[in-house]
């Protein structure tokens, strides 16, 4: 009698994920990235409607929503070939997820409690989907490539 074995690169988490949780992984990247830049556009009128005392940390926010935005659609365009921006993502929204919660008697708190963790759930979600953690791979692979002299 002989016993199947399974290997290592045979398992679900060394496989490439099937279509559908590709797509979904995806589409959940892809719409944080439009809505993102959504929240982008409405910054940069509130960056105009700012004080200016107020200016630079408008701006700061601002800035930050476009760059979210353009790392949502790196993920959605190329999920398993941007290695650690799923990581700093997930870090960051888990940490202001955490921040909101803990201040959700302010305005911005009680606005951040809802959104923050949202995207950060997604980006979760979507990491298993996609298979997130395979990125490193490409590191490696340009590891093992030759130098040239």
């Amino acid at each position: 009698m002989t016993t199947a074995t399974s290997t290592s690169s045979s398992s679900w988490t060394h496989r490439a994920p099937s279509r559908l949780w590709d797509r979904i992984g995806r589409s959940l990247m892809g719409f944080n990235a439009v809505l993102t830049f959504g929240v982008f556009i409405n910054g940069l009128f509130l960056m105009a409607d700012a004080s200016d005392d107020r200016l630079m940390v408008e701006g700061w926010r601002t800035f930050g929503y476009f760059v979210f935005s353009a790392l949502w659609a790196l993920l959605a365009f190329r999920p398993r070939q941007a290695p650690v921006v799923w990581e700093l993502i997930m870090f960051h929204k888990i940490a202001a997820s955490a921040l909101a919660l803990t201040i959700t008697h302010t305005t911005e708190g009680a606005q951040s409690a809802i959104t923050d963790p949202w995207v950060a759930l997604s980006t979760i979600s979507a990491y298993v989907a996609c298979r997130g953690w395979r990125s490193w791979r490409v590191l490696k692979r340009e590891a093992a490539l030759p130098t040239a002299a």
